[in-house]
């Protein structure tokens, strides 16, 4: 990946003018590398686990409720407690918390080993960590400040930074913070889980201390491609991308935030100034021609192989019925053409982040 893109510097905080600054990543090209005639297309892989992935990753039941730990059971794979009225279409076992780990790698290598793009302080004393996942970086990073990390499973290592305490949460709900408390709200990968993107950025402005700012990172999950290397008949274009526009329409629930333009529309909606939008692309596979994205789209496809069942077993009972046949068979034809390298696939992630202004 080249150059991150450059953050605005420091603003005047006389200027309190909504203003959306539009841009492309500096990405390089997303352009295939050649293919050897004698390379494997793809492999055989009947499983979504991968043994080489190893994972520490343990759940603290510390002054938690039993109430909390009542989760969910699908066909084996557990899900966040029905307590919740946020229904998040993954699970939360260790199998689901590697893809997110990876996820979480990825990422941040797209960004230049950065956790975020908003211009921050450095001095800042409050973060807000909405959807936090397994992650206690922030809390590494900036070890001065106080970090909040919510989530609706209590899914962390059971050490964490000094300056981090996880709290069970659902962000769908009203917020319990008082207003102008967090000098930095960070926002990731909640795609499927919002049902309504203005309500969830009134609630962060309005926690959001004056001159703090917000970043929100969603990822549309259809495949797209720039080559017509993904065919009519893919899988990607019968199965993949028909599954989450369904799911938008008997959920209610966008899987489509980028298209949709949710994010920007909710940050403009709030009040916040200086807002910036940031997008990439994300290969699926180590099809690029340039190294890092190559190096990223193999954590992507990796991300998806490891379990491709926790990500679409509940979309599938949703949309086409819990007893139909031809589950297993389709997920088989998703990793083959994940792994193709004559498939040129890439899904589109989006960073938006504002100020909130210092006058309101």
């Amino acid at each position: 990946m080249a150059d991150q893109p450059t953050a605005p510097g420091a603003q005047s905080t006389s200027s309190n003018t909504p203003h959306l600054d539009t841009s492309t990543s500096h990405q390089p090209e997303l352009i295939a590398a050649p293919q050897n005639e004698d390379e494997p297309d793809d492999f055989d892989d009947n499983s979504d686990a991968d043994s080489a992935l190893g994972n520490d990753v343990a759940s603290s039941t510390n002054s938690m409720t039993a109430s909390i730990l009542e989760y969910r059971t699908i066909k084996g794979r557990t899900f966040h407690s029905e307590k919740h009225e946020s229904k998040y279409f993954t699970p939360n076992d260790e199998q689901q918390l590697q893809s997110q780990e990876i996820t979480h790698h990825y990422l941040t290598i797209m960004l230049g080993d950065k956790l975020f793009l908003a211009p921050v302080k450095e001095d800042m004393e409050k973060v807000l960590d909405i959807g936090t996942g397994t992650g206690a970086d922030m809390g590494d990073q900036y070890p001065n400040a106080e970090v909040t990390g919510t989530d609706l499973s209590p899914t962390q290592p059971l050490w964490m930074p000094p300056n981090v305490k996880f709290e069970i949460d659902d962000c769908t709900k009203d917020w319990t913070w008082s207003p102008n408390t967090f000098d930095f709200i960070h926002i990731r990968y909640l795609f499927g889980a919002i049902s309504d993107w203005n309500e969830l950025f009134r609630q962060a402005y309005r926690c959001c201390k004056p001159g703090g700012w917000v970043q929100s990172c969603e990822c549309d999950v259809l495949m797209c491609c720039d080559d017509g290397s993904i065919k009519e008949d893919s899988i990607f274009n019968t199965f993949w991308n028909p599954l989450w526009r369904e799911m938008t329409k008997k959920l209610g629930i966008s899987f489509q935030v980028l298209e949709e333009r949710l994010q920007n529309k909710g940050f403009e909606e709030a009040g916040f100034v200086d807002i910036k939008e940031v997008n990439y692309k994300l290969p699926i596979g180590g099809w690029p021609l340039d190294r890092k994205l190559a190096e990223i789209g193999e954590y992507t496809s990796l991300t998806l192989i490891n379990d491709l069942e926790g990500y679409t077993l509940l979309p599938w009972n949703i949309v086409h019925g819990e007893n139909t046949p031809g589950y297993q068979e389709t997920l088989a034809y998703m990793r083959r053409e994940v792994r193709s390298r004559s498939v040129h696939g890439y899904m589109k992630v989006r960073y938006v982040y504002g100020r909130k202004p210092e006058t309101t």
